[in-house]
């Protein structure tokens, strides 16, 4: 019998398990981007009342913020097929990625959503007016005053939630999606060394984890530059 842990073998895994990380990417760069564009909608629906859509993004966020992801997997996974194919939809056949890709984005959606609300609502309603008042449009006062300044303030908290969903997406491995984390189970199950892989696979996230909170503090910083930069013109 081997010994029952080789440190060894982290350095011999990692390679294989680094093979898998452009799915982790893949995960998290689509979630994000895709959560962002529908968080901005939502977010605007709820902030300007939008009848029905906001009760029912209400409903949406309530239970994407209430529930686990590992729920929220299992319940795309296995209960969008089924509602689908009521209306002649057959998704049986998707690849499990793509089950992985609409529930994260769809949790991203929620966070991102009230992160935004937040931002745009802690602008000073005085400068919607003032910029009414000079005959600017709503969308031009938002565009143009609000939604400059609410990014700035959400940023922070953007970057918390990217880094957070890059820690849940290692929960893909559950629908038998091969990334970073799926890969280290299997190596795991075929050498009886699971304790190397997963440190192999932390050893990623945390490299990963860190390189996230650089970039967007450097972002952040460059954003509150521009912004000092433009109040003193």
């Amino acid at each position: 019998m081997g010994k029952l842990f080789d440190f060894k073998l982290i350095f011999e895994y990692l390679p294989s398990i680094l093979s898998r990380i452009h799915i982790t990417l893949l995960i998290v760069v689509l979630a994000t981007i895709i959560g962002l564009v529908l968080g901005i909608f939502i977010a605007l629906a709820r902030i300007y009342k939008v009848p029905i859509i906001n009760y029912l993004a209400i409903m949406y966020i309530s239970f994407i913020r209430g529930t686990p992801i590992i729920v929220q997997l299992f319940i795309v996974y296995y209960g969008l097929p089924e509602i689908l194919i009521g209306i002649g939809i057959n998704i049986n056949r998707w690849d499990k990625l793509n089950f992985v890709l609409v529930t994260y984005t769809l949790n991203t959606a929620a966070f991102m959503a009230e992160v935004l609300r937040g931002a745009i609502t802690s602008v000073s309603t005085g400068q919607s007016e003032a910029a009414y008042s000079i005959g600017m449009t709503r969308w031009q006062a938002f565009y143009r005053i609000i939604a400059p300044q609410a990014v700035g303030i959400a940023l922070p908290s953007i970057g918390i939630n990217i880094v957070s969903l890059l820690q849940d997406s290692s929960l893909a491995f559950t629908l038998g999606v091969i990334d970073v984390m799926g890969q280290a189970q299997a190596i795991g199950s075929r050498t009886l060394h699971k304790f190397e892989g997963y440190v192999a696979a932390a050893i990623i996230f945390i490299i990963l984890s860190i390189a996230l909170e650089k970039i967007f503090s450097i972002v952040e910083k460059k954003v509150i530059t521009d912004k000092l930069v433009g109040d003193s013109r």
